[in-house]
C-alpha cells in the first residue's frame, strides 16, 4: 500500500525543519526529504547566529541540531533523497527520487538557495585547493596564512570578522564603494586591524598551480591592476535558488525563485515554497522559521 503524507517537504533548513515542526504539531502526517543526512541547510556554513532571537551567539550547526532534534521528538520522518520531479496528480502529488517515488497531499518546496559563483579563470580549477564558499568549514585550514573574502553583504563581513581571529591578515574585496551587510557588522570589520578593505574591486583570476598563490585584481574605477598574494579565497557574493534541476515546478521569476508570497502559495495548487528558494525581500533564518510556519497554517486551511 502507497503511504500518502499529508505533506512532504523537499528540504531540511530552517524553513524546512520549522515546517516539520508545525506539521506534527498540526497532527498531519509529515515527511521531511533531504539531499544530506546533516540536516540544517546553509545556517551549517554560519559560525555564529548573532540575530536569531533568544539565542545571541548560536552556532549555526548547534540552532540546525536544535531544529531537527525538536523535529524528532515530535515524530517528524526523515528520508534521504534528491528530488528530480513533482508530478501534479490534482489530490495528490508524486515526489520522484533516483531510488523511490512519494507521494502527498501537498508538498512545501524549502530547498533554500546556494552560493554564487565567480566565474573567473582559476575558480574552478583551485575550488577544495584555496578557493573555499565556506569560511567556517574550512577556515581552519588557514591559520597563520594570509586570504582574502569577495563580497560585501553579511555572509563576507561574517566571514572576514571570523578569519580575522587567526589569519594573520583579511583582504576584504568588494566590487562597489560601500559595503551592503549590516551596519553593525560593517562597524566591525572597519575596527579590526588585520582586515584590509579594498573597494571598487574585482578578481580577475585565482592563480597558483597545486594550491592558490595570488590573485589579480582590478579597480573598475581607475583600471589599476596588480597581483594580490593570498594562500586562499572565500567567495561570499550572493545565492541563487536550488531549482534548476526540478521538473514541475510552480511559477518562477526570472532569477529562478519560486514566486510565492508570505502565504507561501505558489502558481500550483498544493504546493508551496518556503525560506530562500521563494521570492522574498529577507532572506535570513528568522524569515525562513516564519515561511515554514506559514505554509503549514495554509496547508491546513486547504485540507
Amino acid at each position: 500500500m502507497i503511504m500518502i503524507y499529508d505533506v512532504i517537504i523537499i528540504g531540511a533548513g530552517p524553513a524546512g525543519l520549522t515546517a516539520g515542526i508545525y506539521g506534527k504539531r498540526a497532527g498531519l502526517s509529515t515527511l521531511i526529504l533531504d539531499t544530506s543526512s546533516i540536516s540544517g541547510g546553509q545556517i551549517l556554513n554560519t559560525y555564529e547566529i548573532d540575530n536569531y532571537p533568544g539565542f545571541p551567539g548560536a552556532s549555526g550547526e548547534g540552532l540546525a541540531e536544535a531544529m531537527k532534534n525538536h523535529c524528532e521528538k515530535l515524530g517528524v520522518e526523515f528520508a534521504r533523497g534528491k528530488v528530480s520531479s513533482i508530478i501534479d496528480k490534482g489530490d495528490t502529488k508524486e515526489l520522484v527520487t533516483k531510488k523511490a517515488t512519494f507521494t502527498a497531499k501537498s508538498v512545501i518546496i524549502a530547498t533554500g538557495a546556494s552560493n554564487k559563483k565567480l566565474g573567473c579563470p582559476g575558480e574552478e580549477e583551485l575550488s577544495g585547493v584555496g578557493v573555499s564558499y565556506c569560511a567556517t568549514c574550512d577556515g581552519a585550514f588557514f591559520k597563520e596564512k594570509e586570504v582574502a573574502v569577495v563580497g560585501g553583504g553579511d555572509v563576507a563581513l561574517e566571514d572576514a570578522l571570523y578569519l580575522s581571529r587567526f589569519c594573520t591578515k583579511v583582504h576584504l574585496i568588494h566590487r562597489r564603494d560601500e559595503f551592503r551587510g549590516a551596519m553593525v557588522l560593517q562597524n566591525h570589520v572597519k575596527a579590526v586591524d588585520n582586515i584590509d578593505i579594498i573597494y571598487d574591486t574585482v578578481v580577475e583570476s585565482i592563480n597558483g598551480e597545486d594550491s592558490v598563490n595570488s590573485l589579480h585584481i582590478k579597480n573598475v574605477k581607475t583600471g589599476e591592476e596588480r597581483d594580490l598574494a593570498v594562500e586562499g579565497v572565500f567567495i561570499a557574493v550572493g545565492t541563487e535558488p536550488n531549482t534548476a534541476k526540478i521538473e514541475g515546478l510552480p511559477e518562477l521569476d526570472s532569477r529562478g525563485y519560486i514566486i510565492a508570497g508570505e502565504n507561501c502559495e505558489t502558481s500550483k495548487a498544493g504546493i508551496y515554497a518556503a525560506g530562500d528558494v521563494r521570492t522574498k525581500q529577507l532572506r535570513q533564518v528568522i524569515t525562513a522559521t516564519a515561511d515554514g510556519a506559514n505554509a503549514i497554517f495554509s496547508i491546513q486551511k486547504q485540507l
